[in-house]
């Protein structure tokens, strides 16, 4: 099974490694020439994942009617706010007649605007092709230097389509689990990252175990009801697309949302720290896109709510917690677990 996979940041990177140590055919596609040609001489990508050496089997290339000439599946691995133009430019270099089986997305954003999930965004621009998203804790670099880890696969398509894209990916290091929730996969893929930026708050602040675990449990609480008032299944977010990697963003010391969140709790502006950053802190868009939503859908979220008014309204962290902890007293309602009846 070849793959093409594009956009060679750090995941994107780290992903093209995995697959073609798998003993698949694998391209990994940089946006830029430049940095086509220096990953291709030195094999190494030292701007986002240094340190990794690039198998030799690994190919690499800018030019995108090369690199899906032979593709059966596709990684799309931009940043969110990129997804709908690299659709595009992906739609402008297939070829009219291919092997192209499958589009997966490694993004974990929605689309500021119109509040597309990035499957959405590529059943828009890419009909056709079957649709899905590879989501839940891996980061890059754990990835990269073959430490265990687990994924979830979700897709609407055929099973047989599914399965068998599901064992091209996994090996030894990496096992990948499927889901027919798509919809809340990525929900709990975008959710999390802004409630990381809420953690790293709490790191900044000094406040402590205690105030890190009360916010995780509710902030768990707080991702099932919006993706199930978005037509989620609640039970998917107890699984490796939510609970799984809420844990790993909120607690990773590699999680760009928890440190940045750590550098606005400990007194730096929102702003000021986008500005300058190379890298992308998905979570501060994202931030931005589910406040609309739920404002629109009438949807409590009261920790989203607190963590758009520190990064949009220049809200004080200690004044948004005040917030949270002033909240009208109330029962604490558990949702069940999947297959428990309260």
């Amino acid at each position: 099974m070849n793959f093409t996979v594009i956009g060679a940041g750090a995941w994107g990177t780290a992903f093209a490694v995995h697959l073609a140590r798998t003993g698949h055919p694998a391209i990994l596609v940089p946006r830029r020439s430049e940095h086509a040609e220096v990953l291709q001489s030195t094999r190494v990508n030292a701007d986002y994942l240094p340190g990794v050496s690039l198998p030799d089997r690994l190919r690499i290339t800018a030019d995108l009617e090369i690199a899906l000439a032979e593709a059966d599946v596709i990684l799309l691995a931009c940043p969110s706010h990129a997804m709908r133009e690299t659709c595009e430019r992906v739609k402008a270099a297939l070829p009219k007649t291919g092997r192209l089986k499958f589009i997966l997305s490694l993004v974990k954003g929605l689309e500021v605007g119109t509040h597309k999930r990035p499957s959405e965004i590529i059943a828009e621009i890419l009909p056709g092709p079957a649709v899905g998203a590879l989501t839940g804790p891996t980061n890059a670099e754990e990835v990269a230097g073959r430490q265990p880890a687990a994924m979830v696969l979700a897709c609407t398509s055929p099973e047989e389509i599914l399965r068998e894209v599901q064992a091209a990916l996994s090996n030894p290091m990496l096992r990948v689990y499927t889901s027919d929730d798509l919809l809340g996969a990525e929900l709990g893929g975008c959710l999390k990252n802004i409630y990381a930026i809420a953690a790293g708050c709490c790191d900044g602040l000094k406040l402590g175990d205690n105030a890190r675990a009360a916010l995780l449990t509710r902030a768990l609480t707080e991702m099932v009801r919006v993706g199930a008032a978005l037509g989620a299944q609640p039970e998917t977010f107890y699984g490796l697309s939510g609970f799984g990697d809420l844990v790993a963003t909120c607690h990773g010391a590699w999680s760009r949302n928890r440190q940045f969140g750590e550098q606005i709790g400990a007194g730096a502006q929102a702003a000021a720290l986008i500005a300058n950053r190379r890298t992308v802190v998905e979570g501060y868009r994202t931030t931005l896109a589910f406040e609309e939503l739920c404002q629109q859908r009438g949807i409590d979220a009261p920790i989203l709510h607190e963590i758009h008014a520190i990064l949009y309204e220049g809200k004080a962290p200690a004044a948004a917690l005040q917030s949270l902890m002033n909240r009208g007293l109330k029962r604490e309602t558990v949702t069940p677990f999947p297959g428990v009846t309260s």
